[in-house]
């Protein structure tokens, strides 16, 4: 049975020769051929995809979900503990500008086998360093061999599914990775208590090991290879990374070290924007560029920019506000199992009905029903109180799982038929901006939403403590009962009140902050509404100019 089973794919295997119809041959130079496949192979190809889409979104979501666990087993503090993530988004986010160009140049076996390869080696040498600046050195390369996980995960989606559903699965593809985070969670806290931080790595070595097994047994078809590097291309790619990789730091640490107290920040964009400059200078004059910055500053990619951003920083309201108001409250993991298994569900099901749902013709409705969606839910969101518990937020929550995972493959579909209308060559591009904006935009979600609710914080507290009079009969009362809480173990009346006096002022923390996240929903459900209605602009105000063209007619 099990022979029978395998032995598509060994035929498959077996082929050295593989030949091609016209209609069946790569879409673009570096991407597999689209040959007709039987089903217990497209099965497997699905199984492979869904492999390597959660693989690649465990990289950062195993670690990002857990940071306050990692940190006390490492002994860091949470600025520290922030470059993990940080370092892999650095060396992640831009390596798109040469990983297209080596699958043109070299083929797609050459780069599966290669950067699965360093995937693997890199995880394993997570279990083998201790320090501080090896671990952060482990990541960033980690980040490196990561970024081919996604694209992998891609095509073999697109082999899982018939030539007329490859829409559907460039829209599954994507969407897989995304719903890795709150998987993530789930499971999490199970492989922590079993041997703490080290588990999470053997767990992510184990199922890069089983994508390099099942890439070596399951091949994809072959691509259509040309020569693709030019010299520049190394010039520009060690300037952008190196500017992207500076602003990547700045967010990832700015609200930590904050901004306007660590000189380095200031450095770094210093540092940055020349790098970034000389980037553009050097692509805007090729004949052959990695970057074309004419069709970057289209009216139509400015426009996709600003709202793919902008959705970005918003979907943060789930990664930070609610699980960020959730700990303020003293809940963990472990006691929000139920909500991430809805958030999980609701990530699966955006994914399914996106695929579904979409039309190439109507690529802007999706993404303004996922913005509009996450707009009441934060609403609803911004009147939690201190007595409000993970089951108040079952359904917002689910919202926004649903909406994260259900504007991504129309995002992704948006810029990639106006790149492939412009020719192959902006491909790179166009793939390159999406990348940053979903790596650097999360990370700017974080970074402003956490720099809101801060300085929120500050201002409620300082109200709050305004409001406190030691002489009100109230007040009094108060330091009384949480003086003779601890009584027991306390006798002196002197410190009783001071511990009295202590409580009184965690409590009045607690609500400042429960306040600052509530002022942190109702920016996010301004953002998306804003959005929204921008989107809702741009739609009208298109159909009115195909009425007018068609009256014209």
């Amino acid at each position: 049975m099990t022979t029978a089973m395998f032995s598509p794919i060994r035929n498959i295997l077996r082929e050295q020769d593989w030949q091609f119809a016209e209609h069946e041959r790569p879409a673009i130079p570096g991407s597999p051929a689209n040959p007709v496949h039987r089903p217990a192979v497209r099965l497997a190809y699905g199984a492979m995809g869904v492999l390597l889409g959660l693989t690649g979104g465990f990289g950062t979501a195993l670690i990002s979900v857990n940071l306050p666990t990692l940190q006390g087993g490492l002994g860091l503090d949470p600025a520290e503990i922030a470059w993990l993530p940080t370092a892999y988004v650095m060396t992640n986010a831009s390596m798109n500008l040469l990983l297209i160009k080596f699958r043109q140049q070299y083929g797609l076996r050459p780069f599966a086998m290669i950067f699965l390869g360093f995937y693997v080696l890199f995880t394993a040498a997570h279990l083998l360093v201790h320090g501080f600046a090896s671990a952060i050195a482990v990541r960033a390369a980690s980040g490196m061999a990561g970024a081919a996980l996604s694209s992998l995960a891609l095509y073999y989606m697109m082999q899982a599914l018939p030539a007329r559903w490859r829409l559907k699965a460039i829209v599954i593809g994507i969407g897989i990775p995304q719903c890795a985070t709150p998987i993530a969670r789930l499971f999490s806290p199970d492989l922590l208590a079993m041997s703490q931080w080290r588990t999470l790595y053997l767990f992510e070595l184990g199922l890069a090991l089983l994508c390099l097994a099942g890439v070596s047994l399951l091949r994809l078809p072959p691509t259509e290879r040309r020569r693709a590097f030019e010299p520049l291309d190394f010039v520009t790619f060690a300037l952008f990374t190196g500017a992207m990789a500076l602003v990547a730091a700045v967010l990832g640490e700015g609200r930590y070290v904050w901004w306007t107290q660590a000189a380095w920040i200031g450095w770094a964009l210093a540092a940055a924007i020349p790098l970034f400059l000389a980037a553009i200078a050097i692509e805007h004059r090729r004949a052959n560029p990695l970057l074309n910055t004419r069709w970057l500053g289209s009216a139509d990619i400015l426009r996709f920019t600003v709202v793919t951003l902008m959705a970005r920083i918003v979907l943060s309201e789930q990664t930070y506000g609610a699980v960020g108001l959730l700990n303020v409250l003293g809940q963990n993991n472990d006691q929000m199992g139920v909500l991430f298994a809805i958030i999980s569900v609701a990530s699966v099901l955006g994914v399914v009905a996106s695929a579904v749902t979409i039309d190439p013709e109507r690529l802007t409705h999706p993404i303004m029903l996922a913005i509009g969606l996450v707009a009441v839910a934060a609403f609803a969101d911004s009147h939690a109180t201190s007595l409000t518990r993970a089951p108040e937020m079952y359904v917002t929550q689910g919202l926004i799982a649903f909406s994260a995972t259900f504007f991504i493959g129309p995002a992704l579909l948006f810029g990639m038929t106006r790149a492939l209308k412009e020719g192959a060559g902006h491909v790179i591009t166009f793939f390159v901006l999406f990348g940053i904006l979903n790596s650097i935009g999360t990370l700017a979600g974080s970074a402003a939403l956490g720099t809101y609710q801060t300085i929120r914080e500050k201002a409620n507290s300082a109200a709050l403590v305004q409001t406190i009079d030691p002489t009100d009969p109230i007040v009094t009362q108060r330091l009384a009962a949480g003086g003779a809480a601890v009584g027991r173990v306390v006798g002196d009346p002197v410190l009783q009140r001071a511990e009295g006096t202590a409580l009184l002022s965690q409590t009045v923390t607690r609500e400042a902050n429960v306040l600052a996240y509530d002022d942190v929903f109702r920016l996010v459900a301004a953002l998306s509404g804003v959005t929204t209605a921008y989107l809702m602009f741009i739609l009208w105000r298109r159909g009115r100019r195909a009425r007018r063209a068609l009256v014209a007619a």
